[in-house]
C-alpha cells in the first residue's frame, strides 16, 4: 500500500486533505456540552386536582398512573410527589442506552390505561406526559427596578410574551416560569352565605361553567333565502366572561318570588393569580423566573446564545420599568472548560513541535509529523456523529492525550526515512525500503493501542457512558494516524526529505551541544542494562537505527569492542 502512495502523492494529500474538510463539517454541527449525555432519560407525568389535598391526590391520581405506568420497559425507577394545591407529578426514569421520544411514547400509552381511574376534574385540567431534563439550562429573571409590578403581572407577561416565543429557539426543549401562577378569576366563596341560602360549591362551579361559555348563533340571510335577500351577516354572540362584573352577574338560582341569586351575593371575585403556593425575588424585590429547559442532544452553546438574543430583541419592546437579567447560566462552564481545552491543545501541539524539531533537527523532518497531528485530530470528527458524540470536555481531552501518539507513527517513518538516506540512497528509494521495514511495527502499534481503549466504550450504564467518548476519540485517531504513516508520511517522505549538511551556525552548535548530553545519558542507560552485545543494546533502544542511537553505537564500539 505505501508503494502506491508513494508513487502517487497527490492521491494521499488528496485522501488527507478530504479527511481534513470532512472533520471540520461535522465539527461544525456537532453538539456541544460539557459532559457526555450521562443522565438517564426521565418522563414526567403531570396532573392536578383543583382543591384536593397531598392525601387525596395520592389515592385518587398518582395510585391509579403508578398502578399502570408499573413495569412499562427499560423502566428503572419511578416515583410521585403530591402536593397540597392538588398538583401531582410522577417522574419515570428509564434506562441510559433508551431514546427519550420512545420512553414518552410508552409512558404516554400507559398514563392512557389510567384515563379512565382518574377523576373527571383532573381528566377535564388536562394529564400532560412530557420529557424532562434533570436542571435549566438558563435561566431569566423578569423584574421591576422600581417596584411597578408585582410577580404576578412579572409572571403573566412571561406567559403570555415570552414563553411561546423561547420555546421555538432552536434546542431548547421546555420553558418554566417560576414566580405566580398565570392570571385567573379567583371566586372567595363566604361560607355563612352559602349556608344561609343552601348552596353548595359543586352548584357554583355548574353555573360558572354552564354561562361562561362560547356561545355560536349562526348566520342571517344565509342560502337558502327568499329572492331579494342580498347579504348574509354572521352572529357574534357574547362569549366567555371576561371582567369581574360580568362574573359577578353569574346566575346561581332563579327564586319564585322573581328574585335573582348572582355569584357576587355570596363571592368575592378578583382577578388574580391560580395559586399563590410560590413567589419569584430576585434581590429582595419581585421577579418572574423563566427556566429554559434544554432538549437532549443539542448544542448547549447555540441554544443559550439564540435564547440570549431572542430576549434582547424582546426587551426593545417591554412596558416601562421593566427589566431582565440572566440569573443563572449553565453553559459558562462548558465555554470557559472548552476555551482552557484549546489552550491545552495549542500549547500541547506547540510542545510537541519544539520535541520534533529538537530530535530530528531538520525543518524538512520536523514538517512531516507536524502536517500529520491536524489530519489526525481533525479527522476524528468526522466519525463522531456516526457514534453520536458530541463536543465536550473528555472527548476533547481524549484529543489532548492523543497528539502525543498520533505523532509518534509518523515519526518512526521519518527516522527510517532519514537513516536509509543517510547510507547514501536516494529520498524515494529509501522511503521504499523503511515502509518495508516499519509498515508492521505502525501496524501494531496501532492495534494494540486500539485494543487498550476500544474495550472501555463496552462498559454498561453510567459509567461506561462517561468514558466513552474518552476512550472512543483516542481508538479513532490512533487509527486515523497510522493510516495517514502509510499514505501521507512515506509520499511527504519521498518529496520533502534531502540529505542532510552539516551547518556552522548557532542552531548547529546547539545540536552538537544537545547530541552530546543525550548521547551521554544514553550511554548511562544503556551501561545499567544485562550484559549484550553493544549492538543489540542499543538497536533494542532505537529500532529503525536512529541518529542519537547510531552516534551512540559508533562511540559504544571504539570503546568497548576488543580489536578484531
Amino acid at each position: 500500500m505505501s508503494r502506491f502512495f508513494i508513487n502517487r502523492p497527490i492521491v494521499a494529500m488528496v485522501i488527507s486533505i478530504l479527511m481534513t474538510i470532512v472533520g471540520l463539517v461535522a465539527m461544525s454541527g456537532l453538539p456541544i456540552a460539557q459532559f457526555p449525555n450521562i443522565v438517564p432519560p426521565e418522563i414526567k407525568v403531570n396532573s392536578t386536582y383543583t382543591g384536593a389535598d397531598a392525601l387525596t391526590v395520592e389515592q385518587a391520581v398518582a395510585t391509579p398512573i403508578e398502578q399502570q405506568m408499573s413495569g412499562v420497559d427499560n423502566m428503572n425507577y419511578m416515583y410521585s410527589i403530591n402536593a397540597n394545591n392538588g398538583q401531582s407529578t410522577l417522574t419515570v426514569n428509564f434506562d441510559i442506552a433508551t431514546d427519550a421520544n420512545t420512553d414518552q411514547l410508552l409512558a404516554q400509552m400507559r398514563q392512557g390505561q389510567a384515563e379512565s381511574q382518574l377523576p373527571s376534574a383532573v381528566r377535564d385540567y388536562g394529564v400532560t406526559v412530557q420529557k424532562s431534563t434533570s436542571s435549566p439550562l438558563i435561566m431569566f429573571a423578569l423584574y421591576s427596578p422600581n417596584g411597578t409590578y408585582d410577580n404576578v403581572f412579572l409572571a403573566n407577561y412571561a406567559y403570555i410574551n415570552i414563553n411561546d416565543q423561547v420555546t421555538r429557539v432552536k434546542g431548547i426543549a421546555s420553558v418554566t416560569i417560576f414566580g405566580a401562577g398565570q392570571y385567573a378569576m379567583r371566586l372567595w366563596v363566604r361560607p355563612d352565605q352559602l349556608a344561609k341560602l343552601n348552596i353548595t360549591i359543586p352548584e357554583i362551579v355548574n353555573a360558572v361553567n354552564q354561562q361562561n361559555t362560547v356561545n355560536p348563533a349562526g348566520t342571517i340571510g344565509a342560502e337558502p333565502v327568499p329572492p331579494g335577500q342580498e347579504f348574509t351577516y354572521a352572529v357574534r354572540a357574547q362569549g366567555r366572561l371576561q371582567s369581574v362584573e360580568e362574573f359577578g352577574n353569574i346566575v346561581l338560582r332563579a327564586n319564585p318570588d322573581g328574585s335573582l341569586v348572582r355569584v357576587s351575593d355570596v363571592a368575592r371575585i378578583e382577578l388574580g393569580a391560580q395559586n399563590y403556593s410560590q413567589q419569584g425575588r430576585l434581590n429582595g424585590k419581585p421577579a418572574a423566573l423563566v427556566a429554559l429547559y434544554l432538549m437532549p442532544g443539542a448544542n448547549a452553546l447555540a441554544a443559550a446564545d439564540g435564547a440570549k438574543k431572542l430576549m434582547e430583541k424582546l426587551k426593545q419592546s417591554f412596558p416601562p420599568d421593566l427589566d431582565y437579567v440572566i440569573a443563572l447560566d449553565t453553559t459558562l462552564s462548558v465555554s470557559e472548560g472548552i476555551k482552557e481545552i484549546q489552550h491545552t491543545l495549542i500549547e500541547a501541539l506547540v510542545l510537541v513541535m519544539i520535541v520534533v524539531f529538537v530530535f530530528l533537527q531538520g525543518w524538512r523532518a520536523t514538517l512531516i509529523p507536524l502536517l500529520a497531528v491536524p489530519v489526525s485530530l481533525v479527522g476524528t470528527f468526522m466519525l463522531f456523529p456516526m457514534f453520536g458524540f458530541s463536543i465536550n470536555t473528555l472527548s476533547l481531552f481524549g484529543l489532548v492525550l492523543a497528539i502525543g501518539l498520533v505523532v509518534d507513527d509518523a515519526i518512526v517513518v521519518v527516522e527510517a526515512v532519514e537513516h536509509h538516506i543517510e547510507h547514501g540512497m536516494s529520498p524515494r528509494d529509501a522511503t521504499l525500503r523503511a515502509m518495508e521495514e516499519v509498515t508492521g511495527p505502525v501496524i501494531a502499534i496501532a492495534v494494540i493501542l486500539a485494543a487498550v481503549f476500544v474495550p472501555t466504550a463496552f462498559i454498561p450504564g453510567i459509567t461506561g457512558q462517561l468514558y466513552q467518548q474518552f476512550a472512543v476519540t483516542i481508538a479513532i485517531s490512533v487509527i486515523i494516524s497510522a493510516f495517514n504513516a502509510l499514505t501521507l508520511s512515506p509520499a511527504l517522505c519521498a518529496l520533502l526529505l534531502r540529505p542532510k549538511v552539516k551547518g556552522s551556525g548557532p542552531l548547529q552548535k546547539f545540536y552538537d551541544w544537545f547530541n552530546r548530553i543525550f548521547g551521554r545519558v544514553t550511554g548511562g542507560y544503556v551501561g545499567i542494562l544485562p550484559d549484550r552485545h553493544p549492538q543489540e543494546r542499543v538497536e533494542s533502544l532505537f529500532p529503525g537505527g536512529r541518529h542519537c542511537g547510531n552516534r551512540l553505537l559508533r562511540q559504544d564500539r571504539s570503546r568497548r569492542l576488543p580489536p578484531g
